[in-house]
């Protein structure tokens, strides 16, 4: 029996939503299983940054996200029990390397209604709610799913050529592609609070980490009258009963009380680290949270599935179309697996400067960071690993800035999501014929002194031309138009195309 969709999607949270817009907007039949009646209406995530929404605005959504999302300038402040600032996590109020600022808090009931209505979209889209995916298998023709129906009762099977996981850290697809998983070591319970102000409270209108051995918190001001603090459970904490009102507002008393704010969320959850190890397995593969967790002491868990959903689209696209043979889904794990590692163990690291409870191991770390002097940082920009590009060093493999063309455009208003040749007009003129039949090929975009930005850019790492990938990662880089063929052969090409190299 042929499979009746492209991709089916399990879970519907920003993960699974962002990568069925990304679908749909490539013409792919997409079938969307949520078990959820509905957008689930308390606060998780709380911070995306700006190559987030860049791939917000690839989508078309930027202005619909913008609108519920506010630009978060003022960084992140790391505070020991004597008010001296450790660490900054640099905060800026100009414009960032992707055309927007640098990071973004929002209320994820709001930024996950943005998505779902992006959905609506796509007539090839189709989302089943109060559907729960009971099963999932592959059975060397496609992906198949067994599915009940909760609202009207009864099963049925559903085939597509492939499925993703998108269904959180207890994946049912992860659990059929049988993956362990690498873990990095922090496993520490908190109890998570989300407030509504009922009045103004001067509150630091940044995030500060509350880096004191007595109770290491963090304090997060999200958007609007949103407030979140995370508090660390200690020896003698109750977690049955530590989230209760009384508990919470003990807690909380050298910031506000009752009358100041009504608890919208307080729960008690453990910060995990783990990665697994097997994102594909034949037509199955996992995102987001059932590929990876990060503790939240960057910001970073919902990036890591925006991310994710970027790096797969475009392949599952090309393999759909028959432009690329179904290997190419297996540079998604290799190229994004290093990529969503470097920023858990920075998570960790820091997670060691916070939660550091032990006073005599804290004093020594003041000490250090004393004799250092505040560290300022900023989120790295890790190369993704081997994969879809050429084997080269940074900043290949990283992704491209976005910079305004000389016509007025953004670079991504330009190309689209599709492969991009930028960089001199004699270099791009004179390559191969089997080269721009290649990019003719792949619809890639080419755009010949297009940029004063590019053109300093590719001065600066001294390039003529590169060639960037649909999720503006970086292919590869050349030097002159024999080096624009060598790179143009590395495109993903069917496979008779490989053969035939």
């Amino acid at each position: 029996m042929p499979p009746s969709y492209d991709v089916a999607i399990v879970g519907y949270g920003p993960t699974g939503a962002m990568l069925a817009n990304l679908l749909g907007q490539a013409g792919l039949a997409v079938a969307l299983f949520e078990r959820e009646p509905t957008v689930f209406q308390l606060p998780r995530a709380a911070h995306f940054d700006g190559e987030v929404m860049r791939i917000f605005q690839s989508i078309g959504l930027k202005p619909a996200v913008e609108a519920v999302s506010r630009a978060g300038t003022k960084g992140m402040y790391f505070v020991n029990a004597a008010g001296e600032t450790l660490l900054i996590r640099a905060g800026s109020e100009a414009t960032g390397p992707h055309a927007c600022a640098t990071n973004y808090y929002f209320h994820q009931p709001d930024l996950e209604a943005v998505l779902r209505r992006g959905v609506e979209r796509f007539a090839g889209v189709q989302v089943f709610l109060r559907h729960e995916v009971e099963a999932v298998a592959d059975d060397g023709v496609a992906a198949v799913l067994r599915v009940r129906d909760l609202e009207r009762g009864g099963e049925r099977e559903i085939r597509a050529r492939y499925v993703v996981g998108c269904d959180g850290a207890r994946s049912l697809v992860r659990r059929a592609i049988g993956a362990a998983r690498d873990d990095l070591g922090l496993h520490q319970p908190w109890l998570c609070l989300d407030l509504v102000l009922r009045r103004p409270v001067d509150l630091p209108e940044y995030t500060v980490q509350y880096c004191d051995p007595a109770r290491p918190m963090t304090q997060v001001y999200m958007i609007g009258a949103r407030r979140r603090w995370e508090i660390m459970l200690m020896p003698g904490d109750d977690p049955a009963t530590i989230a209760e009102p009384a508990n919470v507002w003990r807690l909380l008393a050298r910031w506000l009380g009752p009358g100041d704010a009504e608890i919208e969320r307080s729960a008690v959850y453990t910060f995990h680290s783990v990665i697994a190890r097997g994102w594909r397995k034949g037509r199955l593969l996992i995102a987001g949270d059932a590929a990876h967790q990060t503790p939240p002491f960057l910001g970073q868990g919902m990036c890591a599935g925006i991310r994710d959903a970027a790096n797969l689209a475009w392949k599952l696209a090309l393999v759909r179309a028959g432009d690329a043979p179904a290997r190419l889904l297996d540079t998604y794990e290799s190229e994004r697996e290093p990529h969503v590692r470097e920023f858990i163990a920075l998570a960790v690291r820091l997670g060691g400067v916070i939660q550091a409870t032990d006073p005599r191991l804290a004093a020594e770390r003041d000490r250090a960071f004393a004799e250092r002097g505040t560290e300022i940082f900023s989120f790295p920009q890790p190369a993704l690993g081997p994969g879809a590009r050429d084997a080269a060093p940074p900043p290949v493999g990283q992704v491209f800035p976005q910079p305004r063309l000389d016509d007025g455009r953004l670079l991504d208003e330009a190309t689209g999501v599709r492969f991009a040749v930028l960089g001199e007009r004699s270099r791009i003129a004179a390559a191969a014929p089997a080269t721009r039949a290649a990019w003719a090929r792949l619809g890639a975009v080419v755009l010949p002194d297009a940029s004063r930005e590019i053109a300093a850019w590719l001065g600066e790492h001294g390039a003529r031309a590169v060639l960037l990938r649909p999720d503006r990662y970086i292919f590869g880089l050349a030097h002159d138009a024999a080096g624009l063929d060598r790179l143009s052969a590395r495109l993903p090409a069917p496979e008779a195309a490989e053969a035939a190299r």
